[in-house]
């Protein structure tokens, strides 16, 4: 292994090291430790940052390679397929209803598995060549565990951070959608939906003034409201996109027929 390729894979072993965290913390979660929801997704959150650091300093050293994307892979499907999976787990564990609970694990297990199968998918279909990574079929793994990361993170700072939100409403609210919101972004995952790579269309090249002032606003908001803006954010990147796309589908479809020129209407075409 060259010198410098020691920097991405220990960048690398950083996702993973989050992820194992996220878990330990998660399993400490619960009513009266609500805070290790909090930690545990901040971590998850974290795990994302080495992600994206990793590949973005092994191409600026050209030190990628394929055991880079593979091992990649492995540490992504622990931070991203396993703990946000066992992570929603927890977040349920106030069901009384054994069903309900049983529900939960099989929907956790899903979007575990789905998880994996995104993150095998793209290493089966991933090409070298840069302009294919402007864009991802399907949700990245790392955003559908942004998705349930970012309610464990509200659920967790409801008590510290968001008094006025702390009802039993609010509670009942993140108990619901978690699991109804992780199958759909474990399905998500695997579909064929065009979602943009933000991450390096933001890193690569130079950048109008806009994109300066949409990334101040964007760090603006996350200070102010970092619970509520991480929330909004990335269940609107999940969703967004296949909202999009199905609106399109369904105007195209109704659009009339135009009428061949010389045929009259009612005539056969």
């Amino acid at each position: 292994m060259k010198r410098i390729a020691i920097i991405p894979t220990l960048l690398t072993l950083g996702n993973a090291v989050c992820g194992f965290a996220a878990l330990v913390y998660a399993s400490k979660a619960n009513a009266d430790a609500s805070i290790y929801f909090a930690v545990s997704a901040w971590l998850i959150l974290g795990a994302m940052v080495f992600d994206g650091l990793d590949g973005y300093v092994a191409r600026l050293s050209k030190t990628a390679s394929d055991f880079g994307g593979q091992l990649d892979s492995l540490c992504d499907a622990i931070s991203f397929g396993v703990a946000p999976a066992f992570l929603l787990i927890r977040l349920g564990q106030d069901w009384e209803l054994p069903v309900v609970r049983q529900a939960l694990a099989v929907i956790a297990t899903l979007y575990m598995a789905c998880a994996i199968l995104r993150l095998a998918r793209f290493n089966v279909e991933n090409t070298p060549d840069p302009a294919s990574h402007k864009r991802f079929k399907g949700l990245p793994s790392p955003g559908a565990a942004g998705c349930v990361a970012s309610l464990a993170l509200l659920r967790g700072a409801l008590e510290y951070n968001w008094q006025m939100l702390d009802t039993p409403m609010m509670r009942g609210l993140i108990k619901v959608w978690a699991p109804l919101g992780t199958l759909f972004v474990a399905l998500l995952m695997v579909s064929r939906f065009p979602y943009p790579h933000f991450t390096k269309q933001f890193l690569r090249g130079r950048r109008h003034f806009g994109h300066l002032v949409e990334a101040v606003l964007l760090v603006g908001l996350l200070a102010l409201i970092r619970e509520l803006a991480l929330v909004v954010a990335f269940w609107a990147y999940a969703l967004s996109i296949p909202a999009k796309e199905l609106l399109l589908r369904g105007l195209h479809r109704r659009r009339p027929i135009p009428t061949p020129a010389g045929l009259p209407d009612g005539l056969p075409r």
